[in-house]
């Protein structure tokens, strides 16, 4: 059957298209209405936003070629959650170059964002990062970082120092493996830490998966922040993830004022890529992904902090 993005890859591979063409996609929107009240002021602590890359260019080694995805689509996205706020994190294809967030942060009016550095980065540039909204780094591990718990140690101790100038904080996509291996650096960190999708805990492995003790030993302790967005990537039950429940319910029952909440859209699946093809977005619907913290954390003043009260002061909104 001949689909969007197979007309798409196709027409790229015969040259109608190309390489520097940008693709306009069309990312998903939720299906499910909200079955509860979202707060206001809530905020959706993890999208992703993909430029033009005729005005924005991608680096040549990226990990991925995204589809190009307008900051509208965004914005519907979260009329339809009832969400009014943002952290949009800068993506792989645009390596260390944070215009694409900055921009974004700009366009959407009510968002924060999380940049990319690298040694070469300097004190100007992340000075003018603040000015445009970031208010954080990520440190991504996996296919794009280190995944051994000595290289990510010297490059933790080498990026912390410089994220407490603006109060920043350091936000890690890695593995529980990692996690202990720099839990001593996390306890004694002058800035604070953020982990991104479950601390990258797999919902099959259970609460007793090695790692995953540490991870709460962390929220618990106040120096460290876990995201609980991206339910997907923690458990292969879609469309509803039962078995990811348990995390999350540990996860807040750990330390309710250091959980934030995430869509992770435009859901990115950057899994068994070729060099320059098209990245495939995950279908998922929002409004159900969103219509399972209640039952993660049925107490709505607990909700409140983790989609309002956590965010505005980690971000600063």
């Amino acid at each position: 059957m001949l689909t969007r993005r197979n007309f798409l890859a196709g027409a790229i591979a015969a040259g109608v298209l190309g390489h520097s063409d940008p693709v306009f996609a069309k990312a998903s929107q939720p299906a499910t209405p909200v079955n509860f009240d979202v707060p206001p002021h809530a905020c959706d602590c993890h999208v992703h936003f993909f430029g033009d890359p005729k005005q924005f260019p991608y680096t040549a080694n990226r990990p991925y070629t995204p589809e190009v995805i307008p900051i509208e689509e965004m914005q519907a996205l979260h009329r339809a959650l009832h969400i009014e706020r943002v952290v949009i994190v800068t993506p792989g294809p645009f390596g260390t170059d944070n215009s694409v967030t900055v921009e974004g942060i700009k366009r959407h009016g009510n968002a924060r964002g999380i940049a990319v550095i690298g040694a070469k980065t300097s004190d100007d540039e992340i000075d003018a990062m603040n000015r445009g909204g970031i208010r954080g780094i990520r440190m991504i591990s996996g296919n794009s970082g280190p995944t051994s718990p000595d290289p990510a140690r010297k490059l933790f101790q080498e990026s912390a120092p410089r994220m407490k100038r603006h109060g920043w904080h350091i936000q890690m996509y890695t593995s529980l493996a990692i996690i202990s291996g720099i839990k001593d650096l996390v306890m004694t960190s002058p800035v604070p830490v953020v982990f991104d999708h479950f601390g990258s805990a797999q919902a099959s492995r259970g609460l007793n998966q090695p790692g995953f003790g540490d991870l709460l030993d962390l929220v618990r302790s106040g120096k460290a922040y876990v995201k609980i967005s991206g339910a997907y990537r923690a458990s292969s039950q879609g469309p509803d993830y039962p078995d990811a429940a348990p995390l999350a319910k540990a996860l807040i029952a750990a330390n309710p004022d250091r959980v934030v909440w995430g869509t992770d859209w435009p859901h990115p699946n950057t899994a068994a890529l070729k060099p320059g093809e098209l990245l495939p977005l995950f279908p998922i619907d929002d409004g159900r992904l969103l219509n399972h913290l209640p039952v993660w954390a049925p107490d709505p003043v607990i909700r409140k902090k983790i989609l309002v009260d956590n965010p505005a002061r980690l971000y600063g909104f």
